[in-house]
């Protein structure tokens, strides 16, 4: 249930990773809520199509259209400064967008790891670190962080993209616990298998290697809407979708030592099935939300 207290209400909300998949699915859900939304990714005619869409569908919406490559610190330094000047302070942070990859390690490129550690690490916490004091200042605000199942458990064949993940959940839950009694909401959603291209674009169609079954998964509408229930409950973690939640809630209690194994497993069947040049790279290409599509949640 809705709270009249949530910071989305009539307030200003960035979205990066909106051009597409469960990005896109924010923009629509919170455009009757928020008084002014940014859209964020690097694709600028996607989003100058979805700026179009959401003013049309609600005219008091104030809309901006920014396009940014979040592994660039310099373009983001010049994006949050162009940021301010049209709409002053952020009252709500959506980190969605990020890379993925489906690769064994030793045959990825470093140029694309990079990518994918710049996009999922720094570039998320570049935007925090430059938002968030100005919502402590006013006692006021939130951050809602996309994650991923598999940031909580061993991923096989995405080593950078896995591990990005598991620093989301980290900085996620410590952001939370300094940000206590601030006003300042902070959330993790951490979504399964979600309807979008991810997959296709991050070489895995069908689904990335150890990541939860495909009846598992939900619409990009489905995950945003469960989201952003949870943000607005002030809960600290959501796994959408009620099967996925389930599985997710049980997995404690699966020992590391089994899951090691599995993944083992996973990883020398893939590296024994597929010829060397598939055992490459084969990244999503830098805006893909995750749960987005080529502009990235979600595999996990």
């Amino acid at each position: 249930m809705v709270t009249a207290s949530s910071p989305v209400d009539g307030g200003t909300v960035l979205i990066t990773g909106a051009s597409s998949g469960i990005g896109r699915e924010f923009a629509a859900q919170l455009a009757a809520r928020a008084g002014t939304l940014v859209v964020a990714a690097r694709r600028a005619g996607l989003l100058e199509a979805l700026r179009t869409e959401l003013m049309a569908a609600h005219p008091r919406l104030q809309v901006v259209a920014l396009s940014v490559d979040l592994s660039d610190e310099r373009e983001v330094d010049r994006f949050v400064a162009a940021l301010r000047e049209q709409v002053g302070a952020v009252d709500v942070l959506i980190n969605n967008a990020g890379l993925g990859d489906q690769a064994l390690f030793d045959a990825t490129d470093w140029t694309r790891t990079r990518q994918i550690l710049h996009t999922n690490v720094v570039g998320v916490v570049q935007l925090t670190a430059l938002l968030v004091p100005s919502m402590v200042e006013r006692g006021r605000g939130g951050v809602l962080n996309v994650g991923s199942g598999a940031g909580l458990t061993v991923m096989p064949a995405s080593a950078a993209y896995s591990a990005s993940k598991h620093f989301i959940d980290g900085f996620s839950e410590a952001l939370r616990a300094d940000l206590a009694g601030t006003g300042v909401v902070v959330t993790q959603v951490c979504p399964g298998p979600v309807d979008s291209d991810f997959d296709t674009v991050a070489g895995s169609v069908g689904g990335m290697t150890g990541a939860p079954p495909q009846f598992l998964r939900i619409s990009a509408a489905r995950c945003a809407r469960e989201a952003l229930a949870g943000f607005d409950a002030g809960q600290p973690l959501v796994f959408p979708g009620r099967a996925y939640r389930i599985v997710m809630r049980a997995l404690p209690l699966v020992p590391r030592s089994l899951r090691r194994r599995q993944a083992a497993s996973s990883a020398a069947r893939l590296r024994s099935q597929a010829p060397p040049a598939a055992t490459g790279l084969r990244s999503a290409q830098p805006e893909i939300s995750e749960t987005e599509t080529p502009d990235r949640k979600t595999p996990t």
